[in-house]
């Protein structure tokens, strides 16, 4: 038998969003993500439309990197161009100095704007309402806490001073500097409530920072030209003294060289040094040629002829050429003739002659490197101990070397920088009357003819926007914290169960009795048509194997159970044998609704062995109905007996279908004993009422008893709500509250 665990089913993806499950949420809470923007954007606007309009004064200035000097002479204050010069130039133009020489020059601390006293109270001042200090003073407790800070006092309090300070800072937080992007333009822009002043400012601080410019550059010129003037003394007493140190140790030391410093010793120990070094050279040269006939001193002659040094020497090659000719022609000789022959005797006689004197010259050449190799060391040796009795001299001559280039080059040093501050000084005194302005005006400022602030559409727009936004997170917000169930999407998505029909909402106000038996009445189609539907999925579910005790229950009562139980008997009953037990033995209600008698028997009796089925059954709108009977003292007892269980299995031979009327899972564990007994179980939600955690908690009772759960019905479902907002359950929504079977043709006894 098929079982569906209940869980807390979850999307496949988690982050997929549902857009129709999202344009649903939107339309449940139009209403009011509507009418939020609405009161925001009209509060907005009428609070916007009290604010003064505030005007902006705008002068174009051009500041040029290069200073661009008339007689084209770098200036003393040169600075790289660059952005680092251009973003410092944007900085000093928001200078508290040139704010300052603003508001002098306009004598604004007397103007209205900054002057509280000339100002007109604003009709909506947020400031005040949200500062707690008014607050505390309205109340009357400034007494006991001090809440007043020194830039809060009244301007008749302050000195003219602060007044200037209050109003110098006021005035650097109207002024913006708005560089052009790729150009060297930058757009100076106050913002005032008056559009003439507004002007005035702009173009004062354009020509403020042009005359601070052109005073800063003269002062620097001037403080240059002094201290330059005062440094080119003390430098050209230094160079005096460096030249007179110079020439004294030159005079001392008695040198005659005063390029290289060189005296009558050091030259021949310089000397010296360059015959060691040759001396070295020529030894390495002999020892290489030493070398390599010293493996063959104790061999023979022939063998010395082979080495590379030795065959090198021009006679020697001559004399093995000779030999070589004359053994050649011995050889060809002695193909002819014999050896006492004339003619080769001759012959023999020169290659003994040939080979006579290559043996002579090879000797002579080894003998040769030889000697040549003892000289090379002993000149070595001499010059190497003539230099060693010389090693002081050479030391005190490197001293004396070292000594007068360090002379030198301080006197260089100190004539270069003489000479440059010299030049520098020359090249200030001829600019210090020419100078000229880093930038200049491009556009005055106009007086401006409408006002930027506030921009009342644009403030209107974004509030709105805002609070259009705020309000359809807090509806998201709120459906996230809805654990309710509303529809079949909240079924298989909070629940993890199929969903096997609803039972909509009774908009008239019926009774019990009436709702239970609406089904067989045909007093509302669209409840029957759901009712059918419910049928059918308790069919489908059970079709390999048909469902025969089918067990009805709930969270909590009042969720529509025995309704749902007494309209699907009847729906069952149209095409099987139906049986439909009252379980519920607690508070039982089907003697309201099928009007029993008091005293007729019902289940209770028959379980307990008090009454027979026949007794206690009655037909009732084509189907059996056993009410509850006489009130057991504890039902759950009777519903674990034997007897009980037997009583269920002789029922269930004789009907097709038996439907229970079980209690609320919360309540009792009644349920769970049917349920152990049960083909199917049916769960029974109440929509837009009943809580998840608490749907949760009843499933869960159920799947520890492995109860076979079919599926949930929803009940009290509003279906015009629900198909207004893209529930769409499956039935009525296109044909109507008629149903299907009306819109192929059949009547109510063919359904």
């Amino acid at each position: 038998m098929a079982t569906n665990n209940p869980g807390t089913a979850q999307p496949d993806d988690d982050d997929v969003i549902d857009l129709r499950k999202l344009w649903v949420t939107l339309m449940r809470h139009k209403w009011g993500i509507i009418t939020l923007p609405l009161l925001v954007a009209m509060l907005v606007y009428l609070y916007v439309s009290t604010l003064t309009p505030i005007y902006r004064g705008t002068s174009t200035l051009l500041i040029e990197s290069d200073r661009g000097n008339v007689v084209g002479i770098q200036g003393v204050d040169s600075m790289a161009a660059g952005r680092e010069y251009l973003q410092t130039q944007f900085e000093l133009l928001k200078s508290r100095g040139l704010a300052e020489k603003v508001v002098r020059d306009l004598n604004l601390t007397d103007h209205p704007e900054f002057d509280p006293e000339q100002q007109e109270p604003p009709l909506i001042d947020l400031a005040a309402l949200t500062d707690w200090r008014g607050w505390i003073r309205a109340i009357g407790l400034d007494d006991m806490i001090s809440v007043t800070q020194p830039e809060e006092l009244a301007p008749n309090e302050l000195t003219d001073e602060q007044r200037f300070e209050r109003v110098v800072s006021a005035f650097r937080g109207r002024v913006t500097v708005e560089p052009r992007r790729n150009t060297q333009l930058v757009d100076i822009q106050v913002e005032m409530a008056d559009p003439q002043t507004a002007a005035e400012a702009a173009t004062a601080l354009a020509n403020g920072y042009i005359e601070r410019q052109l005073q800063a550059r003269l002062d620097m010129t001037e403080q240059a030209t002094g201290w330059m003037s005062d440094r080119m003394a003390e430098l050209k007493e230094q160079l005096k003294q460096s030249e007179r140190k110079l020439q004294a140790y030159v005079e001392k030391e008695d040198l005659i060289d005063m390029d290289g410093v060189t005296t009558v010793e050091g030259s021949e120990l310089s000397q010296l040094n360059s015959r060691l070094v040759e001396a070295r050279q020529a030894l390495a040269r002999a020892e290489n040629q030493y070398q390599q006939i010293a493996d063959v001193t104790d061999a023979s002659w022939r063998e010395q002829a082979t080495v590379p040094v030795v065959r090198s020497n021009k006679l020697v090659s001559d004399f093995l050429a000779e030999e070589a000719q004359a053994r050649a022609k011995v050889d060809e000789l002695s193909q002819r003739y014999g050896p006492r022959h004339p003619t080769m005797i001759e012959a023999q006689n020169e290659l003994n002659s040939a080979t006579e004197s290559l043996r002579n010259q090879v000797r002579q050449v080894v003998a040769s490197i030889e000697q040549k190799y003892e000289l090379a060391q002993a000149d070595l040796n001499s010059l190497k101990q003539a230099f060693e009795n010389n090693r002081e001299a050479i030391r005190e001559v490197q001293s004396k070397e070292f000594r007068f280039q360090e002379l030198q080059r301080e006197v260089e040093t100190n004539r270069t920088l003489y000479n440059t501050f010299l030049n520098r000084l020359k090249e200030t005194t001829a600019t210090a009357d020419v100078q000229d302005a880093n930038a200049r005006v491009v556009d005055d400022a106009v007086v401006p003819r409408g006002a930027v602030k506030p921009r009342k559409a644009r403030i209107t727009l974004i509030s709105a926007v805002l609070a259009l936004l705020g309000s359809i997170g807090l509806a998201l917000l709120r459906e996230q914290f809805d654990n309710r169930v509303r529809g079949s999407g909240d079924v298989e998505d909070k629940l993890g169960l199929p969903m096997l029909g609803l039972l909509p909402l009774q908009k008239k106000r019926m009774e019990r009795k009436q709702i239970a038996r609406l089904y067989s009445s045909d007093r509302d189609r669209a409840f029957s048509e759901a009712v059918r539907t419910i049928r059918t999925g308790v069919v489908l579910s059970g079709l390999d194997d048909p469902h025969k005790i089918i067990v009805v229950t709930s969270s909590t009562p009042g969720e529509g159970k025995t309704s749902l139980v007494s309209n699907l008997g009847a729906a069952l009953g149209q095409m099987e044998r139906v049986l439909v037990l009252e379980a519920d033995m607690r508070k039982p209600t089907f003697r309201r609704i099928f009007d029993f008698d008091d005293d007729r028997f019902g289940l209770a009796d028959v379980a307990a062995g008090n009454a027979t089925s026949e007794q206690a059954i009655q037909s009732f709108d084509g189907m059996d109905v056993m009410a509850c009977g006489t009130l057991p003292p504890n039902p759950l007892e009777l519903l674990s007996t034997r007897r009980f269980t037997e009583l269920l299995e002789k029922l269930a031979t004789q009907y097709d279908r038996i439907i229970i009327d079980a209690p609320p899972v919360q309540a009792v564990s009644d349920p769970l004993v049917l349920a152990t007994q049960a083909s199917t179980v049916i769960y029974m939600v109440k929509s837009d009422a009943t809580p998840v955690p608490l749907i949760r908690k009843g499933l869960e009772r159920l799947a520890e008893v492995n109860a076979p759960l079919a599926g949930i019905v929803l009940d009290h479902v509003d279906v015009k709500k629900s198909r207004k907002y893209g529930y769409g359950y499956g039935y009525g929504s296109k044909y109507g509250a008629e149903g299907y079977y009306d819109y192929y043709g059949y009547s109510s006894a063919q359904r």
